[in-house]
C-alpha cells in the first residue's frame, strides 16, 4: 500500500514505515443479523468497522444498499443532519460534517425533500428534538474494544441500555477514553469498478489528496484519505467517471484481536445488538474473524 509521497505504511497502525516493507490497512464493517442468515447476508448488514481481510473492505454501501428500505436507517440519517447542521449551519457547502451526513442519507436513498426538513430542523428553520451527540467506550467479548457513537434525546435512558448490551455478551461499559486511543480516523472510498486501472485510479486520486489505494479481492477498489480531503478526492473520482459506491468518515482500529470459535457469535451478536438500538449511529471495534469462522456460521 502505497502513501501519496510513495511511502510504505504499516499494516497495523497506518503509519508510514522506514524499512521498505510494504504495509496494508483494512477497514471494513461487519454486523450480526442472527444465527440463522446466511453468509451473504451477513455481510451485507454492516456498519462495524473492523479489520483484517481486504475482501471486507467494500461492505459498507453493500449495508446501505440495504438498509435503504428499512425506516431506522433513515431515522439514524436524520438525527445525523439534524445534529451535524445544529452545530455548524445549514449549509453542506461550509459544514463539512452537514455534508458527509446528507451523502449518507443519499446513499440510503433517503427523499430530498426528508434530507431538506431534517437540515432545516437542525438550523432552526422548524421545530425539532434536541439530540446530543454521546460516545461511549467499552470491551466485549474476548477484550474486544469497541465505540459506541449515539445520538441521543435522553442520556439517562441510553447510557444504561448500551451498559446492558455491553454485559448481556460479558463486556464491560468502561470511562472516557478508554480505548479511543487504539482508534484512528480516516476518510473510505469504495469503487466498485474492477475494470479500473491502477495507475488511472492512482494518478486521480492521489493527485487529489488521497493518501492511499488498494484493489480487494472481489475486484473493487479502496482509496484511504484523511477525513478533511474525503469530499475533494471523492469528487476528482466522480470527475474522472470513476463510479464511486461508497464514502465515508470512519474509525479504524489501529490494532485487532483475533477471535475465533465461540467468541465470534458473541462479538457479532452484540454489534447486532447495537446496531438494532435506535440511538446508535456508529459501532467501531477492533475484532479480527479469520474468514474460516465465518463460514462456519453460514454452514
Amino acid at each position: 500500500m502505497t502513501s501519496k509521497r510513495g511511502q510504505a505504511v504499516d499494516r497495523n497502525s497506518g503509519m508510514p514505515t522506514y524499512d521498505g516493507v510494504e504495509g496494508v490497512v483494512r477497514a471494513v464493517e461487519a454486523s450480526w443479523a442472527g444465527l440463522e442468515m446466511d453468509f451473504s447476508s451477513i455481510l451485507m448488514r454492516t456498519r462495524i468497522a473492523m479489520a483484517g481481510h481486504s475482501k471486507w473492505a467494500n461492505i459498507k454501501h453493500r449495508k446501505a444498499r440495504q438498509d435503504a428500505v428499512r425506516g431506522k436507517a433513515w431515522s439514524k440519517c436524520s438525527r445525523a443532519i439534524i445534529v451535524a447542521a445544529k452545530d455548524g449551519g445549514g449549509d453542506p457547502t461550509m459544514n463539512l460534517t452537514l455534508r458527509y451526513a446528507i451523502e449518507d442519507a443519499k446513499a440510503a436513498n433517503m427523499p430530498k425533500d426528508t434530507i431538506e426538513k431534517a437540515v432545516k430542523k437542525g438550523s432552526g428553520d422548524l421545530d425539532g428534538v434536541h439530540y446530543e451527540e454521546v460516545r461511549y467506550e467499552g470491551y466485549g467479548p474476548n477484550g474486544v474494544a469497541v465505540m459506541v457513537d449515539c445520538l441521543t434525546d435522553n442520556v439517562n435512558r441510553t447510557a444504561p441500555e448500551v451498559r446492558k448490551i455491553f454485559e448481556k455478551v460479558g463486556g464491560k461499559l468502561g470511562v472516557n477514553g478508554s480505548v479511543a486511543f487504539g482508534f484512528s480516523q480516516w476518510g473510505v472510498i469504495i469503487l466498485d469498478d474492477e475494470k479500473i486501472g491502477e495507475e488511472q485510479l492512482m494518478e486521480v486520486a492521489l493527485e487529489a489528496g488521497a493518501e492511499d489505494l488498494e484493489q480487494q479481492e472481489d475486484g473493487s477498489w479502496e482509496v484511504r484519505t484523511v477525513p478533511n480531503v474525503m469530499y475533494e478526492v471523492r469528487e476528482a473520482l466522480d470527475a474522472a467517471g470513476m463510479k464511486v459506491a461508497s464514502a465515508k468518515v470512519t474509525m479504524i482500529p489501529q490494532n485487532t484481536i483475533l477471535c475465533e470459535g465461540k467468541s465470534v457469535e458473541k462479538v457479532l451478536r452484540m454489534m447486532d445488538l447495537f446496531e438494532e438500538h435506535d440511538d446508535v449511529q456508529d459501532v467501531h471495534a477492533n475484532f479480527d474473524i479469520p474468514e474460516a469462522e465465518l463460514e462456519k456460521l453460514g454452514d
